[in-house]
């Protein structure tokens, strides 16, 4: 590297356009190699992808005792048999279709005529009519060329006759063996490699954790992969299933239906689910335009579109959540990328194989640390944690959608448990920017206004919760990750005490006072232990420790029974000591609550109660609404609960 400074800094400045080109040349070429070689990796991926599905049939026969070498060749010979079996009756049922679709024509063109005329004025109606026209005469087939003789002659026609030349014996098989070599060839390779893999998949998995960089920690990668192809396994087997099931249902409903050749389009639907989103629309397109060229009149065509219509939902929402979850862990814009992707690189194949392909790659990512960037990229899991996410809408002065976020967790958890798990943790990375100094005066200032807003918003949902049973339910992804990370609510979270419940030295008008620290942040964490004391019946007052030595003073200073210092920028010990103090020989026999939000190790809290001479050193608003429950309430007293789960009681604190 050149020792000239200059030079060095255009290196580094130039580095990452040189990065970018680099992976754009390398996507390329994968994506040609890909291309090129779909010959090869074509066969290769069905027989991994197959591979999947066959595995637990293979252990089974291995658990009563059959050796791998006839239990993989029993698996992979019923497979096959069953394929070729059903291979040969769609080429039957194919032949018959099409020699029975010029009789199928006369009755849409009967069908179009009348839609010409009762559509004469529409314009839409009429071209959709015209498209089925042109269908019906692709359909049929062209009427024989009139010959007609020479002007002069009788009238008799004239016979041409054009003999071919005689093709060679090489000509010949080209030309009658070639349609079929290719697919055969292909299947060929596919059963061969299949049965290869089944035979050597231990010797596979230990290649591949090699290459994934497990031989530093084998049990780790072991586990992974190992749990990684589980997955697969049973998703690729309850898809299988599923579609399986769906083309069954589909031509037993055709079949009773009365439309022609029911076992094709059962088939062509089960093939075409595996399409994401129009798999299931587009094998519904042929039987729909059959059903009309068959039947004179519309009650056939009505109920092959009431079929897919009732079958189609049952499956995809219904039974598919039942088998493998609500999603195959594939973003949506992952699922239409891909399969974009894939069918430009490999075709119709590519379209069918785009999504278990897909998934195969998040597995990857997921199980895999070299291999992370993909589950970033084709993941349905937010990119960011829930904390990140709420930070980086402060950082972007847009609170309407961490608002939309938090109301949707409510729905599930308790407010406390949301500010606890989201905001504190955002507030934290917040007060972590500061002290590294990337946060001006200004953002400062953006950021402490916008948690404010949304604690202010916040604070206006109901208290009680409704329980739900099962599965949660939150609107978006990001909702469910931070219902999912934050977990079930503590006992307090349902806690509310009423007035009768109050020990008699809680029974004022403010009998907490939140004090909040001189740091930008500080106000919202204040704000939001002043508003979760309030929704569990302990009413309470909130004052800046700058107005305070300004001269301000609570409202009824005689009725407090506890006082909160909060702090997230760290200060030292000694002046919280001071203040502790000031504030007993203020208000005698006040209860002092220190919260530490930024301190991270419970461990410590201990040695810093005995530092500030605090009643209570707290780095949760769950724990400081239970510490201040609990030595509130009247002994003897139960307090009320939410529509929440129900809780056990809280322990009588020592006074």
């Amino acid at each position: 590297m050149s020792d000239d400074p200059v030079t060095a800094q255009r290196l580094k400045n130039g580095l990452p356009v040189f990065v970018a080109l680099a992976s754009l040349l390398l996507v390329l070429a994968v994506m040609a190699a890909l291309y090129f070689g779909r010959d090869i990796l074509v066969p290769v991926t069905l027989a991994i992808l197959l591979s999947f599905v066959l595995v637990p049939a293979v252990r089974l026969l291995g658990h009563i005792r059959m050796p791998r070498v006839p239990a993989v060749l029993l698996v992979v010979v019923v497979v096959f048999g069953a394929l070729f079996g059903i291979g040969s009756l769609i080429v039957r049922e194919g032949g018959q279709l099409v020699s029975d679709l010029p009789r199928y024509s006369l009755v849409m063109q009967d069908k179009i005529k009348s839609l010409r005329g009762a559509t004469a004025d529409t314009g839409t109606l009429s071209r959709i009519v015209d498209v089925f026209q042109d269908l019906s005469a692709t359909l049929s087939p062209p009427p024989p060329p009139e010959l007609k003789g020479d002007p002069g002659s009788t009238g008799h026609p004239l016979t041409v006759e054009i003999r071919a030349a005689r093709a060679g014996l090489v000509e010949n098989l080209q030309t009658f063996a070639g349609p079929i070599l290719h697919p055969l060839a292909t299947t060929g390779l596919i059963l061969i490699f299949t049965i290869f893999i089944l035979l050597q998949r231990e010797d596979l998995r230990n290649r591949m954790i090699r290459l994934a960089g497990g031989s530093g920690d084998l049990r780790r990668t072991t586990a992974a992969i190992d749990d990684a192809a589980r997955r697969l396994s049973r998703f690729f087997l309850a898809q299988l299933a599923l579609n399986v099931a769906f083309g069954v249902v589909i031509g037993v409903g055709l079949w009773w239906i009365g439309v022609p050749s029911p076992t094709l389009f059962g088939v062509l639907a089960a093939i075409l689910r595996f399409v994401p989103y129009i798999g299931a629309a587009i094998s519904a397109l042929l039987p729909l335009v059959l059903a009309a060229s068959v039947d004179p009149g519309w009650s056939m065509v009505i109920a092959t579109a009431a079929l897919f219509l009732v079958v189609e939902p049952i499956a995809g929402h219904v039974i598919e959540p039942l088998l493998y979850g609500h999603s195959t862990g594939l973003s949506p814009i992952a699922v239409i990328l891909s399969a974009t992707i894939w069918t430009f690189l490999w075709g119709p194949i590519g379209l069918v194989l785009a999504t278990p392909l897909t998934v195969c790659l998040v597995v990857l990512g997921r199980h895999v640390d070299r291999l992370w960037y993909l589950d970033v990229l084709l993941g349905d899991q937010p990119a960011l944690d829930p904390p990140e996410i709420f930070y980086q809408r402060m950082l972007a002065n847009d609170p309407a959608e961490a608002i939309d976020q938090g109301r949707q967790f409510l729905k599930e958890r308790a407010l406390v448990t949301y500010y606890d798990e989201v905001v504190l943790a955002g507030l934290r990375l917040a007060q972590d920017d500061l002290s590294r100094g990337t946060l001006d005066r200004a953002r400062q200032g953006e950021v402490g206004a916008a948690i404010r807003t949304v604690v202010a918003r916040l604070g206006t949902t109901p208290v009680a919760l409704r329980p739900r049973k099962g599965k949660a339910r939150t609107g978006s992804s990001e909702a469910a990750a931070a219902v999912a990370a934050a977990g079930p609510d503590r006992k307090v979270a349902a806690v509310v005490l009423k007035p009768a419940d109050l020990a008699p030295a809680w029974r004022g008008a403010v009998p907490v006072l939140c004090v909040s620290s001189r740091g930008p942040f500080d106000e919202a964490a204040t704000l939001m232990l002043s508003q979760t004391l309030d929704r569990h019946g302990l009413r309470s007052e909130v004052m800046a420790m700058s107005a305070i030595r300004g001269g301000a003073r609570p409202k009824d200073a005689a009725s407090l029974a506890m006082i909160c210092f909060s702090y997230l920028e760290p200060v030292s010990l000694s002046q919280i000591r001071f203040t502790v103090r000031q504030a007993r020989a203020a208000v005698p026999g006040v209860r002092v609550l220190v919260g530490f939000w930024g301190e991270r190790d419970p461990a410590t809290l201990d040695r810093l109660r005995r530092a500030t001479s605090a009643d209570v050193l707290v780095t949760t608003l769950n724990d400081a609404i239970e510490n201040a429950v609990a030595v509130s309430r009247a002994p003897g007293v139960e307090p009320a609960r939410t529509a929440a789960t129900p809780v056990a009681t809280l322990p009588q604190a020592a006074e």
